[in-house]
């Protein structure tokens, strides 16, 4: 292996790892997903085809996020205003004990149960306003590279064509695009996730036709809290539990046993598609997923696949050599060296 090999790999690892250090997982996805997007709206040999294209579609999702957020803010002071009183009456007509007796002390309940939450996450203002920038940041570097992929621009300027700078930008552009191939992989098999949550939530509420009413506000909420972790599962299947009760209270448990149980799943589709797609054993895919969750939250769970299936494809192009005078310590060559 090379010196510049070496300084490159040695590079992503210091990447990686300032970026779980730093909490910097937002903006490398969100580079990532932009160039993703950028490289599949690419039909022309114009580039900036590709970027107003993606500009459109962001602004779209984006508009699609105001929306059902006005629509949950809407719906769910009436669900909980309908369902909340029945519930109560139901426990107390079964001897069941709640922490809340009304409306308003429910939302005394969650606001003492997440208050260490927000001791931690600070103001929300602030905390949106860094995620947007990140995002912006990623959509800009994503477009950059998308535009000149380039990393030593002024190469002709140099004394030596085969300087180290030159050498070690190849080797380092080299060792992001096996990066994002891994990213695109794995994006791939998760897409297939989200089609596959989302279509059982969809025939979840379609069975349920006094459900209908709320199905944009719920699939919506459901989607969107899903990139929160633990608080988002606890919103959005308390929506659906909350509407489900307003029925029956049967239907209630069923919505509960069927949420818990599609929580469960989301972890063995991650573990057994994306495993699949990248080769992996279910069980190191499982691993690193709740390794990753444990480390960055969300964003770890979607960096985890992409590590492994990195670490595989780069140690896959490392032949290694045994010496037959020496055993015990074999001879390392990439691929490039043969």
């Amino acid at each position: 292996m090379t010196k510049p090999a070496r300084i490159s790999y040695a590079f992503i690892f210091l990447v990686i790892v300032l970026v779980a250090w730093l909490h910097l997982a937002t903006p490398l996805i969100a580079a990532l997903l932009f160039y993703f997007a950028l490289s599949k709206l690419n039909f022309s040999r114009h580039k900036w085809v590709a970027v107003v294209l993606c500009i459109f579609l962001v602004s779209g999702i984006f508009y699609g996020f105001v929306y059902f957020l006005k629509q949950a803010f809407i719906a769910v002071p009436n669900i909980a205003s309908t369902s909340v009183p029945m519930i109560i009456d139901y426990a107390e007509k079964h001897g069941i004990e709640l922490p809340f007796t009304d409306v308003q002390s429910l939302k005394d309940l969650v606001l003492e149960s997440v208050k260490d939450q927000l001791r931690y996450l600070g103001n929300f203002a602030k905390i949106a306003t860094k995620e947007f920038v990140f995002l912006l940041i990623g959509f800009v570097v994503a477009t950059s590279m998308f535009i000149n992929p380039k990393i030593d621009l002024g190469r002709e300027d140099h004394r030596f064509p085969n300087n180290l700078y030159s050498i070690c930008s190849d080797e380092i552009a080299a060792r992001f695009r096996a990066f994002y191939q891994s990213f695109a992989t794995v994006m791939g098999a998760q897409i297939t996730i989200s089609a596959i949550n989302t279509a059982l939530t969809t025939i979840f509420i379609v069975a349920v036709p006094d459900m209908h009413p709320h199905a944009a506000v719920v699939i919506g909420v459901t989607f969107l809290c899903g990139l929160l972790p633990i608080v988002g599962n606890l919103i959005s299947n308390s929506l659906i539990v909350g509407i489900a009760f307003t029925l029956s209270p049967n239907l209630a448990v069923g919505a509960l046993v069927f949420l818990i149980a599609l929580h469960k799943l989301e972890y063995f589709l991650n573990s057994k598609i994306v495993g699949d797609r990248i080769k992996n054993p279910v069980w190191l895919t499982l691993l690193g997923l709740i390794l990753g969750e444990r480390l960055m939250g969300i964003p770890g769970m979607i960096l985890a696949p992409v590590i492994l299936n990195y670490i595989k494809v780069e140690a896959a192009q490392i032949e290694v050599i045994h010496d037959e005078k020496l055993p015990a310590f074999p001879v390392i060559r990439s691929n490039r060296e043969s």
